[in-house]
């Protein structure tokens, strides 16, 4: 008897669902708490921490809905066949047009256009509402309904751009890999990732964005001189005008070997009128480049995308994990999707293990800028940053430790001040 593979998923993918809205539920419980945390207590405003109160059980209140409509249709998509009616509608569209069916490459590419339509009509609904209303309501959303659906035809016409090739390359690949398939895959998709490193923030970003030089003046003086300080390689400082989406601020870098750029968001400029405390926010980011987070975390993808790739070399030819799908062939792609649903459960475990890992990182790079001596304009960027971007007070432990791949606020001012406390 054949293992019931698809029954085991969408069981799998109901009982996540059922432990995360339990998560969901603490969350919403400890966002409702009418008090600031006691550390908190005189250093965040009562104003402030209301309007935070009710952005988070708003965005909270979206979340459970959205994720009990998502959990219903995924079931649904899986156990009624959706993606096998997907694939054989793909083939009929391919004889209507005249192309030929059999071609693995132009049926994949029908089949994706047919799931990029679907999900672009059952997201949109979720992403107005998120937006134009949820973030316009607490005054974050600053983008007109001009620029948003501007920027969704961007994103399909850049997938129409840059998909056909990479997928016709990944089947390629499959079909002639033979015993080493694993790495080549794995080789291809390594490879595309230092050249979308490198295309996106110079092709890409400033199709959506404007980046400008940062003006000459004291800010770009001291974050330069920090970044000389530390040998680290900066080629350019940028302005990005978030402002134009949305009022959240950020700061990050990228750029490889000796050509590093660093991106201040203006809405982040705005925020903190004290240069220290940028400069800070700069320092901690430098933080994660000098104690080689970034390397880390890049070998640490390298590694588990070879694993997945390693995995899915031993049960891409399972007739029988294709047919408790469906499918009477086995594509490459519908292969891929189907791996990805069977080692969800190994994927939750690795996620929340980087999570730990990031949380780490983030607390190591808060004491990399306190050694530099930015320890109080590092603590009054963390506390304006959370003020002004209105982010959640009061936090379940439980679900901190699952979902967040930074530290809540309470947790990061209590390791910045901990080592004061034991100097006194």
């Amino acid at each position: 008897m054949a293992f019931p593979y698809m029954e085991a998923v969408v069981g799998f993918m109901i009982l996540m669902y059922i432990f995360e809205s339990y998560l969901d539920l603490r969350q919403h419980t400890a966002l409702k708490l009418p008090k600031l945390p006691k550390t908190l207590e005189g250093v965040i405003s009562q104003e402030k921490f209301e309007k935070s109160r009710a952005y988070s059980i708003d965005k909270s209140n979206f979340h459970i809905f959205h994720e009990f409509v998502s959990i219903l249709m995924e079931s649904a998509i899986l156990y009624y066949g959706v993606l096998p009616w997907f694939w054989k509608k793909s083939g009929s569209f391919l004889v209507t047009a005249g192309l030929n069916a059999e071609n693995e490459i132009l049926r994949t590419l029908s089949f994706l256009v047919g799931v990029m339509f679907w999900s672009q009509i059952t997201d949109l609904p979720f992403s107005l509402y998120l937006n134009f209303v949820i973030e316009a309501r607490h005054g974050f959303n600053k983008q007109t309904i001009w620029l948003f659906f501007r920027d969704m035809i961007k994103g399909i016409v850049l997938s129409i751009v840059i998909g056909p090739p990479i997928v016709a390359a990944i089947i390629v690949i499959v079909q002639k890999g033979g015993p080493y398939l694993a790495i080549y895959l794995w080789g291809f998709m390594f490879v595309l990732s230092l050249v979308m490193m490198t295309i996106y923030p110079v092709l890409i970003a400033p199709l959506f964005n404007k980046f400008t030089p940062l003006p000459d003046g004291e800010l770009r003086l001291k974050i330069e001189k920090l970044a000389s300080s530390l040998q680290f390689p900066l080629k350019k400082l940028f302005v990005v005008d978030g402002s134009t989406r949305s009022s959240h601020s950020n700061a990050y870098m990228y750029g490889f070997f000796k050509n590093k750029r660093i991106v201040l968001y203006d809405t982040l400029i705005q925020q903190c009128k004290d240069e220290e405390e940028i400069v800070a926010v700069i320092a901690h980011e430098l933080g994660h480049w000098k104690l080689n987070h970034t390397m880390f975390t890049f070998v640490a993808v390298q590694i588990l995308s070879f694993s997945q790739f390693g995995g899915y070399t031993l049960v891409r030819n399972s007739h029988d994990l294709f047919q408790s799908f469906g499918f009477d062939t086995q594509p490459v792609l519908i292969g891929l999707i189907l791996f990805q649903h069977t080692v969800m459960p190994l994927q939750r475990v690795v996620s929340f293990a980087l999570n730990l890992v990031s949380r780490a990182f983030e607390f190591q790079a808060d004491a990399f800028a306190k050694s530099l001596g930015y320890s109080t304009p590092l603590r009054a960027a963390l506390v304006k940053l959370q003020e002004e971007n209105l982010s959640a007070m009061n936090t379940d432990p439980w679900y901190s430790a699952y979902h967040y791949s930074h530290p809540p606020l309470v947790e990061r001012l209590a390791a910045i001040d901990e080592p004061d406390k034991k100097t006194d």
